[in-house]
């Protein structure tokens, strides 16, 4: 078989932002970029009871894209998960959609709004030629507002489902380098491509389209060194979690070096990153009755899942949360940084972050369809009072 290393010959294919006119140059523009991030799993990121309409299904995470769009927002982000029947808890029970088809099927029903996928390339029936062809096909659906989280499975037992025991840590890194590189040589040659790797082969591998803006976004969610050198290479968006836990205090404080940590490690590589972060906002019409909306939700809830451990996990950008988190955050549970308080706090806090290095925020809240009208309605003219988001035009 011929043999050509996908790190030779054509080189990178050209980012996205580097045509004026695509959608990622698009959301770039924005001083503060702002993403929700979808509850396409049962119970979103809060184990709590408290009565709420938030809801795994397709058709309310339809309707929250449509809401995010018409309010302005730049992305929708999805994630992906593979967990043993009851999940996490009785209300993060495992129910979900799958993320890669969830964010095909709304490049459909959207027409600005950058879409998200997150995929574990190193599951199950991911092959480099599938993945190029699948992606470059969306991208031209989605006109070129699809991207890809691309991540490699922290949990021990998501490995086991599809039949092996957990790869190293580390060592997933090198067989996702491996498998993005050959994808973006087949995003971008126009000839036949042959590769026999340490994981894949392939023989006159070829597809079509070719992607519109040189290639689709890539992100990709990391906080380790591994991760951080991976994303340094590849992608256009890093979405990091805070190193402190999410108590917002505690966290603005380590932000500045790690988004300077992770931006040093993209120059040395000769790119630009943007950094993403997930805060889990409780919004009310003033701080006291915000932390009254808080305080009913941890009182209905149980453990998280997602940090507190049913299933064993070695990802680094997590291990930080016990030592920093009281009970009230780790009650509320959410995102990887905690925004409780009025339109005013909330604003304050974003724009903190902002000024701390971070280039955007991917929110979740607890009860989703009034949780982001309200925010909508109060705190986004505050940001664009601020300068942080430009009003949207027609």
């Amino acid at each position: 078989m011929d043999t050509l290393l996908p790190t030779t010959g054509l080189g990178e294919p050209p980012a996205p932002d580097r045509f004026p006119e695509s959608p990622l140059s698009r959301a770039f523009r924005q001083k503060l970029m702002l993403g929700l991030f979808l509850p396409i799993q049962a119970g979103g990121w809060t184990a709590s009871r408290l009565p709420r309409t938030t809801s795994w299904t397709f058709d309310y995470n339809a309707a929250l894209t449509r809401q995010a769009e018409a309010l302005g927002f730049d992305l929708v982000f999805g994630l992906a998960q593979w967990l043993p029947k009851g999940g996490y808890n009785e209300v993060q029970n495992g129910q979900g959609l799958d993320s890669f088809m969830t964010i095909a099927a709304l490049a459909a029903i959207t027409a600005r709004i950058l879409l998200i996928s997150t995929v574990h390339v190193l599951y199950g029936p991911w092959h480099p030629v599938h993945f190029a062809k699948f992606g470059a096909t969306l991208d031209h659906i989605s006109g070129g507002r699809w991207g890809v989280n691309i991540v490699t499975g922290h949990r021990a037992v998501e490995h086991e489902m599809f039949g092996w025991s957990r790869i190293d840590h580390d060592r997933r890194y090198e067989l996702a380098d491996e498998f993005l590189s050959v994808v973006k040589h087949l995003w971008q040659a126009e000839e036949n491509f042959s590769y026999h790797g340490e994981r894949w082969r392939m023989r006159d591998a070829f597809i079509t389209p070719k992607p519109r803006y040189g290639r689709p976004i890539l992100v990709n969610a990391t906080g380790s060194e591994a991760g951080i050198g991976f994303a340094a290479r590849h992608s256009d968006i890093v979405f990091i979690s805070s190193p402190t836990g999410s108590a917002f205090e505690t966290a603005i404080e380590a932000l500045p070096a790690h988004v300077a940590r992770v931006k040093a490690a993209a120059l040395a590589a000769g790119r630009n990153v943007r950094t993403l972060i997930n805060p889990l906002v409780v919004c009310g019409p003033t701080d006291a009755e915000a932390n009254m909306y808080a305080d009913a939700i941890i009182a209905s809830s149980e453990p998280t899942g997602f940090v507190a451990g049913k299933f064993d996990s070695d990802a680094h950008a997590w291990r930080g949360r016990k030592q920093h988190d009281g009970a009230r955050e780790r009650g509320l549970g959410g995102g990887n940084l905690q925004i409780v308080g009025s339109p005013q706090r909330v604003a304050e806090s974003l724009i903190r972050l902002q000024a701390a290095g971070i280039d955007g925020v991917q929110l979740s809240f607890y009860d989703f369809q009034p949780d982001l009208a309200f925010f909508g309605e109060t705190v986004m003219p505050l940001l664009i009072e601020a300068g942080l988001r430009k009003e949207l035009r027609p």
